[in-house]
C-alpha cells in the first residue's frame, strides 16, 4: 500500500506485517522507517532532521488512517 506525500512515498511492506505498525518514507535514495504505536522514528538513511520532522507530522496527522490501512493490510 501507498500513500504520497509531500515528495515522499509512504509505504507498507507485505513481508513486514509480522512486526509491530510501521510505515516507511522514501524518496530518492532516501527512507525512513516511523513506528506508529508510540509514534517514533525506527530508522534513518539519509533524510535530514527537517524533513523527519515534515514526515512525522505528515503521519501524526493520518496516523488514524494509516492504522485503518496497516490492519487491513497486513491482517
Amino acid at each position: 500500500a501507498t500513500i504520497s506525500c509531500w515528495s515522499q512515498r509512504l509505504f507498507f511492506v507485505s513481508a513486514d506485517c509480522d512486526e509491530p505498525e510501521h510505515i516507511h518514507a522514501r524518496r530518492d535514495g532516501d527512507e525512513c522507517k516511523f513506528w506508529l504505536n508510540p509514534l517514533r522514528l525506527a530508522d534513518n538513511d539519509g533524510f535530514s532532521d527537517a524533513e523527519l520532522r515534515r514526515i512525522r507530522d505528515t503521519i501524526l496527522e493520518n496516523r488514524l488512517a494509516i492504522l485503518e490501512v496497516w490492519r487491513g493490510y497486513c491482517r
